[in-house]
């Protein structure tokens, strides 16, 4: 279950992020007084798809999914949140309500810091607003970069590359309990639960990998590569 936690100072906090090294200590001190930290247990929602944007969200810990879902109620996950991300950046500028969904898929502390504040603070700093605008780019390249990767492969470069994603950019080695489940892989790449575990089976035979429950070991990083790079 969710719950307050007893806030940090954000002038000393180890997550910092890069973007509030431009501000001075008065607008820190701003910030600090208008946060929220708050846990999430693995599983629990941040904030819903339609719901009102009133809060900056900065990731301290943890990993998140963002996800929407179509009138048929099938959902695609668009993007994984990761330690000093800033999971709302997507919509908070161009929209009065999020456009996608954010929940936790592991233990995951959150920063809540009042839209307003940062707004302020965005008009009375303008190197502070060219960094958030910068951040908000790349996250938008990010997102369209992870998409025109997954699109332009087969099931098996797909498959390739979450795993590739996970040893790389999240856990920094190959081996690593997946934190999503093979209906979540199949979400996030457009594929069928099914075929996620046929291609996953398939990988443990040709020893690309091993599996033990939600224990992935790859096992050989360099032939999984290629799997990805041909698609």
């Amino acid at each position: 279950m969710s719950r307050i936690l007893d806030t940090s100072n954000c002038t000393y906090c180890a997550y910092r992020s890069w973007a509030f090294n431009k501000l001075d200590q008065a607008s820190m001190e701003k910030i600090d007084a208008h946060k929220t930290e708050v846990f999430y247990e693995k599983g629990e929602a941040i904030c819903h798809e339609g719901q009102e944007i009133n809060s900056f969200l900065y990731l301290r810990k943890g990993l998140v999914k963002l996800l929407t879902t179509e009138k048929n109620e099938k959902q695609h996950i668009i993007s994984i949140g990761k330690p000093l991300d800033f999971i709302g950046l997507l919509s908070i500028f161009s929209n009065r309500h999020h456009i996608y969904s954010i929940t936790a898929i592991e233990d995951s502390v959150v920063c809540f810091v009042d839209l307003a504040v940062i707004k302020e603070l965005m008009r009375q700093n303008g190197e502070f607003a060219l960094d958030f605008l910068e951040k908000s780019s790349r996250v938008a390249d990010e997102v369209l970069n992870t998409r025109i990767s997954i699109n332009t492969k087969q099931l098996r470069g797909r498959i390739a590359y979450i795993l590739l994603f996970f040893a790389d950019h999240i856990y920094n080695r190959h081996e690593f309990e997946l934190p999503i489940s093979r209906k979540e892989m199949a979400q996030l790449i457009d594929m069928s639960t099914e075929n996620v575990i046929r291609i996953l089976s398939e990988f443990r035979k040709d020893k690309i990998i091993e599996i033990e429950g939600k224990l992935i070991r790859i096992l050989d990083a360099g032939k999984l590569q290629r799997v990805y790079d041909l698609g």
